[in-house]
């Protein structure tokens, strides 16, 4: 062994023992390591900055920006109200979300079958009142095992089918993955049912004062228009479109007459309903409901080519001009190009149309206007930001595009046509041109300390390849499998892809133990097919870390996981999954 190769095992490994300890935070421990491979000199300063254009990178903060548009459409509220009545356990909701993106995951990459089921297992995990850690984890290990049934499934499959074909002539074929495949995924799928209590429930690590503020009493009104859905519907359905967390407070009819809000009331043209919850569920109302706000007929000025139009929460300070007068009377849009979607007061219900209740001290307001203006005109009406948190009420919805885009990225990755990375990226830059996301929001949702750890840990993985490390690895694979069985040869191959993944990334894996699994398979006087397949399964399937696999990546931050967490469930699996694959092998590729 090398100084250089001695180096770089011994950074990896001091940095394995901190991230298993947790502290520091997981990208100081990657930033750490790579500045002691730099300062060893196994990272030229050069190269030290490559990860941030790695495609892993990309993908990860693409299909997060991709995840949160997609999410803001509204589409994955109706299929929750569709399938919720059936999805009385946590249980059930596990084997629905675990069993879907498994299944997805053979057809398009797993990544972005995933990406578009986060945004469901957090409704889930908010509708069963648990952490949406108990979902997502699970979640992840399903996506891995889903892309080992077909070649486009994942990386390593589409790897190994062109490394076979560089040494037969003939690759595999798209569903000579297949039979192992659906073996492993089932297996998965039912170890994960009840393995997923060895997971901890965590809290998002970037959770902060937008999670502390829990403002449930939002009070609005909206007007039902020829274009509602609910037009003809009673009260009922108006309140099975939030599964019931609004209330309603009163029906005020085109001549201002009251109706009882009685559950059989039927909702007609030109009535005004007004409605209490919180801004999440008034929202979904709203938005699918297709009812319009009262200030529905006016919009802020937004002339800039950049301008946005948001929503924000604010409190009545003590010297606001605001107090003692409605929405009305101090003509808050005309002099201040302001609206007032929705009012909160502590203690006590309002019952009024919101333009005429009388606003007091401490009031919370949800106040949309231009966002470069916004800041001056809350300073003139003495209100005090809150926390800022993503508030969609009085936005829209547009769901569509940006399942057009989603689809077509999908499509390019799958036929080839485009890189995942690019067709991810592309996706996201389309999302904010449709505006079916914000740029204020893109940078709020990207996960960073995720994508800074990724960014440092590239080149610190790609040291133990350039400085030897994974041929020392090799020739000692070399000299232990000689004399083993298939089934130990097997095993320890399979075995090894897994430990070697988190290092080097899946792709790497398999183009650094491909050549070594055919290697050995030749000496042994065995046919190369059973263990190529071993390699592109081990590769697939790294079940230990959140750095193997973008897809562990993408739920660290929105589970709130720690690096550690990840053996918990992952190890177990693992064993699993070799226990299952050498026997599956064995039998569909007879060596």
């Amino acid at each position: 062994m090398s100084i250089d190769q001695g180096l770089a095992f011994a950074i990896i490994i001091g940095m394995m023992t901190l991230f298993v300890w947790g502290r520091p935070r997981y990208d100081i421990v990657a930033c750490l390591a790579l500045l002691a491979a730099v300062v060893s000199g196994i990272v030229k300063p050069e190269d030290a900055f490559n990860g941030f254009s790695d495609d892993i990178v990309i993908i990860v903060a693409s299909a997060l920006v991709v995840s949160s548009a997609i999410a803001q459409t509204g589409i994955f509220e109706s299929i929750m109200r569709r399938i919720s009545p059936y999805l009385s356990s946590v249980q059930m909701q596990m084997l629905v979300l675990v069993a879907t993106v498994t299944v997805l995951s053979a057809f398009i990459k797993n990544i972005g079958a995933l990406a578009i089921l986060i945004p469901i297992a957090f409704q889930m995990a908010k509708k069963s009142g648990v952490s949406p850690s108990r979902f997502l984890m699970p979640m992840s290990f399903g996506a891995l095992l889903g892309g080992l049934m077909t070649q486009i499934g994942t990386s390593p499959n589409v790897i190994v089918s062109r490394v076979r074909a560089e040494m037969t002539g003939e690759p595999f074929t798209m569903f000579d993955f297949t039979p192992v495949g659906v073996v492993l995924a089932v297996i998965g799928i039912l170890f994960l049912m009840v393995g997923n209590r060895l997971v901890p429930e965590r809290k998002r690590t970037t959770e902060g004062l937008d999670q502390a503020v829990d403002i449930k009493n939002y009070v609005t009104e909206a007007e039902v228009t020829e274009k509602s859905t609910l037009l003809g519907k009673t009260l009922s359905d108006l309140k099975a479109l939030a599964d019931g967390e609004i209330k309603i407070i009163a029906i005020l009819q085109p001549d201002e007459r009251r109706v009882s809000p009685l559950p059989d009331a039927v909702l007609k043209l030109g009535d005004t309903v007004i409605l209490e919850g919180d801004h999440h569920a008034l929202e979904r109302v709203v938005s699918l409901g297709k009812l319009q706000l009262e200030s529905g007929h006016r919009m802020p000025e937004a002339k800039e080519p950049q301008a946005e139009v948001l929503s924000i929460e604010a409190v009545i300070g003590a010297n606001s001009p605001l107090i003692g007068m409605s929405a009305q009377a101090s003509a808050l849009f005309e002099r201040y190009d302001i609206n007032l979607l929705a009012l909160s007061r502590t203690g006590e219900r309002l019952t009024e149309r919101l333009g005429t209740i009388e606003l007091q001290l401490g009031d919370v307001l949800v106040l949309q206007g231009n966002a470069k203006q916004l800041p001056e005109r809350l300073r003139a009406l003495d209100c005090l930001p809150l926390a800022e948190r993503q508030i969609y009420l009085g936005k829209g919805r547009r769901a569509l595009f940006p399942f057009i885009i989603l689809i077509a990225a999908m499509a390019s990755t799958a036929l080839g046509i485009v890189p995942v990375a690019l067709a991810f990226f592309g996706a996201a830059v389309l999302m904010v041109i449709v505006r079916a996301i914000s740029l204020r929001q893109v940078y709020e949702v990207v996960e960073w300390p995720i994508i800074l750890m990724l960014a440092a840990l590239i080149p610190v993985s790609s040291a133990l390849q350039s400085t030897g490390g994974t041929d020392l690895i090799a020739a000692w694979l070399s000299a232990v499998a000689a004399d083993l069985p298939a089934y130990g040869a097997l095993t320890l191959m399979l075995g090894v892809a897994m430990l070697v993944t988190p290092f080097l990334n899946n792709a790497a894996t398999v183009l650094v133990m491909a050549p070594i699994a055919a290697s050995f398979s030749a000496s042994l006087g065995y046919k190369p097919d059973a263990f190529l397949m071993a390699v592109a399964i081990g590769a697939g399937c790294d079940f230990l870390t959140p750095i193997g696999h973008q897809c562990n990546t993408l739920v660290m931050g929105p589970g709130g996981y720690r690096f550690a967490d990840y053996p918990r469930l992952g190890i177990p699996l693992s064993l699993l999954v070799i226990a299952a694959a050498v026997p599956a092998l064995l039998m569909v590729w007879p060596v």
